[in-house]
């Protein structure tokens, strides 16, 4: 025996394939109602036989008795097997078919039957009911055997009752007609069972396509698997159907999106609100990897449909990998300045040398002089204004940057921050962000310039970024903050687009704005409101500040309005 017979063994009891098994339950559900159906049809039709003989009975029982003579006969003569009782009643029998026809006398006692020794003898059932001027109908058992009985009383001229006529068919005769009639009902049966298994078929064929033949405990399994995977992977899984309504959410796509279990069976729109998001998740955007900003999160979605209609949509969380890199950028644009510094400060060095030798010695100490005051300069000017330390190395930093690349970064003369910011870093986070495009959008203009302003009101801060650029068209005004929308290439670590949504979206999230216009003289100018962006002054706020220039910035800037 070969080592895969075991494996072609015929095995008893319910197949393993879905397709078998369907099939198989389906014949039997067919099968079982054939049957009851028949049964339930025989149960009446057997009583309905019964009540049909029993009527007959009682006709030709009602028929014997309205002869005119009979009573007469029965009262004028004996029991007697040649006498015209029984002359009467057997021409009765013979032409009605009946098994037998009773003529009784008040005492019941028979004066005819079908057996002649029968007569003169009391008859084997009660016969009170008849005697009594009741018609009754009946199955019962007698001398010949069980028959379908009818019984009426017999009346004399004057309507006494002076006996009975009592009529039996034989109930084989009955039996027989049920019998007869099963056939004809098996084959109806039949073929309503073979129309059902056909049927049965068919569903049981459709079913093995859409299944692709597995088993239910297969079915199980990746129910199991699915179940699984879905909540367990780190991804976000939304499945849609045909119609746009959430049919499926893992614990991932709920915490990246926000939304719970009340989502499932809602439109995108009703669930995630009207923006990006939605229209990414809908189709409506199309492309693979699109970028979306979902509260303060930078989601990478995907989208597939599926042969039902609807789709399947994933989410993977970039905010990490989004900030580091904007990490990396501000890395690179640290490493710029260092590169620039380096460059500049070896050409300085040579420069120095080059008077050293010549012995130019007053030359010298006065350059020497001037760059060191340049970078003072830069330095407190940025200090002297905005006191975060944060945000004064980042714009020491950007303006050391934007000189590598030609563009003149300042800091307006209306710019006033004390150091109360509540959220320093997510301010940092918006100034470097307009600062990056303005730099990008002047680089390598005639008299590129950068200014930016910053300043308190009250617990507001107002944030304003001007740049020499092309501008922003009024078309595009809005769909700059799009998430998503660049002009620029994207780089080789990260897209583009994401920067000014975040700045709308960290702006809105506090209550403020964030928008664009013309700025003074051409190109464009951002700015941002951020309300209770600061944290109420103390008592003595900001009194290492007060005989410094910031004051007298402050003091210039009031004179001015």
């Amino acid at each position: 025996m070969s080592s895969a017979s075991p494996a072609r063994r015929l095995r008893l009891g319910m197949p393993r394939r879905m397709f078998s098994q369907v099939l198989l339950m389906q014949v039997a559900v067919a099968a079982g109602v054939a049957v009851l159906a028949t049964g339930l049809f025989l149960a009446p039709l057997s009583d309905q036989l019964d009540d049909q003989a029993m009527r007959r009975a009682l006709a030709i029982a009602q028929t014997a008795a309205a002869q005119p003579r009979l009573a007469e006969e029965l009262t004028a003569t004996g029991p007697s097997a040649d006498g015209p009782v029984q002359a009467a009643a057997e021409r009765v029998r013979r032409a009605s078919g009946a098994e037998y026809v009773v003529v009784m006398d008040g005492r019941g006692v028979r004066w005819s039957h079908t057996n002649p020794a029968e007569i003169g003898r009391r008859v084997s059932t009660d016969p009170r009911q008849a005697l009594a001027g009741r018609e009754v109908m009946q199955i019962d058992d007698g001398t010949l055997g069980r028959s379908a009985r009818g019984k009426v009383p017999l009346r004399d001229a004057d309507g006494s009752v002076v006996g009975a006529v009592s009529v039996g068919i034989a109930y084989d005769s009955v039996r027989a007609r049920l019998v007869h009639a099963i056939p004809g009902l098996l084959a109806y049966a039949g073929g309503a069972l073979a129309v059902g298994a056909l049927a049965a078929y068919l569903i049981s064929r459709r079913l093995h396509r859409q299944t692709r033949d597995l088993a239910f405990s297969d079915i199980a399994g990746l129910l199991a698997e699915r179940e699984a995977v879905l909540h367990g992977i780190r991804e976000g899984v939304v499945a849609l159907d045909r119609e746009g309504r959430i049919r499926l959410l893992n614990d991932e796509a709920r915490r990246l999106l926000g939304i719970g279990d009340e989502a499932v069976g809602q439109p995108l729109d009703a669930a995630l609100g009207t923006g990006r998001t939605a229209d990414v998740l809908a189709g409506t955007v199309g492309g693979t990897d699109l970028l979306t900003v979902r509260g303060q999160r930078v989601l990478v979605a995907n989208r597939m449909p599926t042969e039902d209609g609807g789709a399947v949509a994933t989410l993977r969380d970039r905010t990490e990998l989004e900030q580091l890199g904007r990490e990396l950028d501000s890395t690179r644009g640290l490493i710029d300045a260092l590169r620039a510094q380096d460059h500049e400060h070896a050409n300085r060095m040579h420069t120095l040398l080059g008077l050293l030798e010549l012995e130019m010695f007053d030359e010298a100490t006065e350059f020497v002089g001037e760059v060191v005051g340049d970078h003072r300069a830069t330095a407190e000017q940025v200090t002297e204004k905005i006191h975060d330390p944060l945000l004064a190395a980042l714009l020491v930093g950007k303006a050391t940057v934007a000189a590598e690349r030609g563009v003149a970064l300042a800091v307006s003369d209306g710019t006033l921050l004390p150091d109360r910011l509540v959220d320093a870093r997510g301010l940092v986070t918006v100034v470097g962000n307009l600062v990056d495009n303005a730099l990008d959008a002047v680089a390598g203009t005639a008299h590129a310039r950068v200014e930016v302003e910053l300043r308190a009101e009250g617990r507001t801060a107002v944030l304003r970024v001007r740049d020499t650029g092309p501008g922003v068209p009024a078309g595009q005004r809005e769909v700059v903050f799009t998430d998503g929308w660049s002009t620029k290439e994207p780089s080789a670590h990260r897209p583009r687009g994401i920067g000014l949504p975040l700045v709308r979206r960290l702006a809105e999230r506090q209550g403020g704005s964030a928008r664009v216009t013309d700025a003074r003289g051409g190109g464009a100018q951002f700015t941002v409101v951020l309300p209770e962006a600061l944290a109420e002054p103390g008592p003595a706020a900001e009194p290492e500040h007060g005989p410094t220039g910031a004051g007298a910035v402050t003091t210039g800037e009031e004179e001015s309005r």
